[in-house]
Parts: C-alpha cells; structure tokens; sequence
C-alpha cells in the first residue's frame, strides 16, 4: 500500500477590522481619483484647456468651481481618517452617507468623458463606494 501525505498548509488569516476595512476602501478610492486626473493630462488637448482657464465638462475656471472641487475631493481623504477614530453608529451613518453620495457623483460624472480609462476608473470608483456603503450597513453588533 501507498501512503499519501495529507500535510496541508494553512496559512494564518487575521480578522480585519471595518473600521480599516473602510479606511482603505477610501484610500483606494482616492487613489483611483488621483490617478485619473494624473492620466487625463496626456488626453490630447487637455493641457490646453486647463492653460485656457476651462475644467473640461465642467466649464471656466471659477473661484468657487475650484473651492467646490476642493471640498468633494476633500471629503474622500478625511474619511480615511474619520473611517478610524469615529464612534460605530456616526461612523457607519456616516460612510453610509458618504458611500452613496460618491457612487451617485460617478454615474453622474462617468460618462461625460468619453475616454475608456475613465469610464474604467469610474467603475471601478463605483464598486468601492458601494463596498463602503456594504460594509457599514453590515457592521458587527457588539
């Protein structure tokens, strides 16, 4: 008779927290921001624009396009912050709130510019706020 080894490897798996659950969703999400505009700048014609005073779809450069861009992209990195030191119940009404409000920002945005990197990072941008708003809805009771 043949013996067989039945060893089997198992690998250690930590139980990760929501809170950094959700601090990392968030970081991704900025990071899919950031790399679309660094990569809409080799957009034929878009340096021109921005040299002209013009935010592509969303018109001229005005102080308060400008401050209200600021704000959005804002709240996505003090929600990094926030998603780690906030109590459960603000926190999860909180990323509730602000993982909807995000996934309605990119269906409404998506689409506006026709290149496929953006449409690309739009969904993805999208699954991860809907994975924000999951995961604080199904945050473990105490």
């Amino acid at each position: 008779m043949e013996s067989k080894n039945t060893t089997t490897t198992i690998y250690e798996d930590v139980k990760i927290n929501v809170k950094f659950k959700l601090s990392a969703l968030w970081v991704a999400v900025m990071l899919c921001y950031i790399y679309g505009d660094i990569i809409g700048f080799f957009v034929p014609g878009t340096i021109d624009e921005i040299l002209t005073g013009n935010m592509g779809f969303l018109g001229p450069v005005t102080q308060g396009l400008v401050l209200a861009s600021g704000v959005m992209m804002s709240i996505p990195a003090i929600m990094v912050f926030l998603s780690l030191v906030l109590r459960p119940k603000i926190n999860r009404l909180t990323n509730i709130i602000f993982g909807i409000i995000f996934t309605g920002i990119i269906i409404v945005t998506m689409f506006m510019d026709p290149w496929y990197y953006y449409i690309y990072l739009g969904i993805i941008e999208m699954a991860l706020t809907l994975l924000v708003v999951w995961y604080a809805s199904k945050w473990p009771k105490a």
